[in-house]
């Protein structure tokens, strides 16, 4: 079946930019962990994602990132 040209849509170069970023973020981040949080800690995080416009994830890995840091500055003293 063939289509009339006008109805094939083409991708910008941006775009297939966009989608190649999207690709390889998306490998880099196939390890899904389980965490069980009470209540309490979900509303924290549902709150932070509202005032942050950022995800649960993203937040997790800013935490998570935050906590090794600190924790590398604690052995070095």
């Amino acid at each position: 079946m063939s289509y009339p040209r006008s109805a094939v849509t083409r991708e910008s170069k941006s775009s297939k930019k966009n989608l190649k970023k999207k690709k390889e973020k998306m490998d880099q981040l196939q390890n899904i962990i389980s965490l069980r949080i009470n209540d309490d800690e979900k509303r924290a995080l549902e709150k932070l994602t509202k005032s942050t416009s950022k995800s649960i994830s993203e937040i997790m890995r800013e935490a998570i990132a935050q906590w090794s840091s600190n924790r590398r500055k604690l052995c070095l003293d």
